[in-house]
């Protein structure tokens, strides 16, 4: 028993004592990387510092100060590779943009030159790693042979998480990368999203777009270039839930004019409480020299709509479609008009969605359905390829059963003055989305997200579309709803009393004397 005990008691010794030689050689190594410093590299045209740091999740970035940062889910491994550009060799660049032979050859001579800068770069970090290792268990332990056993597990350690990130390295999140930094740069840094598109299947050629973009970018040195947009696709803005905050004009002017969106889409809730005293807010609507596509959303009344509707570049859409810049858009606008309290609102989702059934577009499958609420927007699953939302002030994205996609926006005015309630600011949200000209189809979207109200932040992330082709499947007649089950075998008319056009059931019913009593 007792030599027993003895046993038990070295096991766990030796055990307690590997952890602890483990953990020092686990903080050696972590101090070797993090003191290795960074890696000098010319890749094309770029002079690159690359530094290697142990992170909770693999990640490249890209520093392209002072214009802003990219970064790329490129592997799983816990890795962060950051690549800063020092300098630009403005007379290779130059030649590398103008030069067409030296063009064709641009791709194969930036993937050499980032291979050969990581390369070293891994070997760099990998003996400091090792020396820190051996360095802090020989300082702990006093004991070489128990260094070399904790060199031993750190060479084993780092070994794995380089095959790790080997394994895991994804070429292709290129096209999607998450920017930070100035607006006026982003398209230009981040590149066209329908190029991306169409080289999906190439990461090489989007290494050299980002390369040729940021040698641009540099080369005009205090001028930032025009966004060279794809002509073949349709950029649409999808603003949403304004809410009276002046500043989401200024996010609308900018981010319209640096991403050349073709028209600006508004799921609604322009304004607080619908009154007349609100509608000079719309006004600036006539400034922005784009069609403006509008949706009335429950904070938005009929003389919201009516002020909308009297600005010479505006189209409001309540419950019919329009062609506008080659896209079919179906708009409904929302039936509840909450700031009037003496109509009992209920806000069912299945409600909701039986509304949206009972006005389905005449059309055959809009391009677009544009309405406020998500709920209803959910009704329409199956009736178009795209359903834009707003309302609940957080941006989501889901693909129904249907194949349709729900993108829903979150508030490009920051939620309004109403934002000051809470202690962290409601981010001010907007998307540009990418159509193809000839199908038509959503390609690829950026969500635009800057700081709320006292906040500079700006974040761009770039998502594509991995199927834009896919088959669209009507809803089944006796299918149940998003959130529950709901009979659907017959659907009132337009025009009987359950669900009149421009009202809807008596549960959703907005006050027939509304507009009156707003003009008073």
């Amino acid at each position: 028993m007792k030599f027993a005990h003895r046993l038990k008691a070295v096991v766990q010794s030796r055990v307690t004592k590997a952890v602890a030689v483990l953990f020092v050689a686990a903080v050696g190594a972590w101090l070797g990387i993090f003191l290795s410093g960074t890696v000098k590299s010319q890749v094309g045209p770029v002079e690159t510092g690359m530094s290697l740091r142990p992170a909770w999740s693999g990640e490249t970035i890209v520093d392209a100060s002072p214009l802003g940062t990219l970064t790329f889910r490129t592997h799983d491994a816990p890795l962060r590779l950051r690549i800063s550009l020092e300098n630009i060799d403005q007379d290779r660049a130059k030649a590398l943009i103008e030069d067409p032979r030296l063009a064709d050859r641009l791709p194969g001579i930036i993937e050499r030159d980032l291979l050969d800068g990581v390369r070293a770069l891994l070997i760099r970090s990998l003996l400091c790693a090792g020396a820190g290792a051996l360095i802090a268990v020989l300082m702990v332990f006093r004991r070489p042979r128990v260094a070399l056993l904790g060199l031993l597990a750190t060479s084993v350690a780092l070994a794995g998480t380089s095959a790790l990130a080997a394994l895991t390295f994804r070429p292709n999140s290129l096209v999607e990368p998450r920017y930070s930094g100035l607006i006026a740069a982003a398209p230009s840094l981040v590149g066209s999203a329908e190029s991306i598109v169409t080289k999906f299947e190439s990461y090489r050629s989007q290494l050299t777009k980002l390369v040729t973009n940021v040698s641009k970018l540099y080369d005009t040195v205090s001028t930032l270039p025009l966004y060279d947009a794809d002509p073949r696709s349709i950029r649409v803005l999808h603003v949403s839930d304004i809410h009276l905050n002046p500043i989401a004009w200024n996010v609308i002017r900018s981010l319209k004019d640096q991403f050349k969106a073709d028209m600006i889409i508004d799921t609604g809730d322009i304004s607080d409480h619908g009154t007349k005293a609100e509608n000079k807010f719309v006004d600036e609507i006539s400034t922005l020299g784009v069609p403006y596509v509008y949706v009335r959303g429950n904070h938005d009344s009929m003389v919201t709509q009516k002020a909308v509707a009297k600005q010479k570049n505006a189209i409001v859409l309540d419950d019919k479609a329009q062609k506008v810049a080659g896209l079919t858009i179906y708009g409904l606008g929302d039936p509840r008009f909450t700031p009037d309290k003496t109509v009992d609102v209920a806000s069912d989702p299945n409600t909701l969605a039986q509304f949206a059934r009972s006005h389905l577009p005449s059309v055959a499958k809009p391009d677009v359905i544009a309405v406020h609420d998500p709920d209803i927007g959910r009704g329409f699953s199956g009736s178009a390829p795209i359903i834009l939302a707003g309302h609940t002030h957080a941006r989501a994205t889901s693909v129904l059963p249907t194949g349709t996609r729900l993108l829903v926006q979150g508030s490009t005015g920051g939620a309004g003055l109403r934002a000051l309630e809470h202690p962290q600011p409601t981010p001010v949200q907007a998307s540009v989305l990418y159509f193809d000209k000839e199908t038509r189809r959503l390609q690829a979207w950026d969500d635009i997200t800057l700081g709320g109200l006292g906040e500079q932040s700006v974040y761009v992330q770039r998502h594509v579309e991995t199927d834009p082709g896919r088959m669209i499947s009507p809803e089944p007649t006796n299918a149940p709803s998003p959130t529950g089950s709901v009979t659907g075998t017959t659907t009132p008319a337009a025009g009987s009393p359950l669900w009149h056009q421009g009202q809807s059931s008596p549960m959703l019913q907005r006050s027939p004397t509304e507009g009156d009593r707003e003009s008073s």
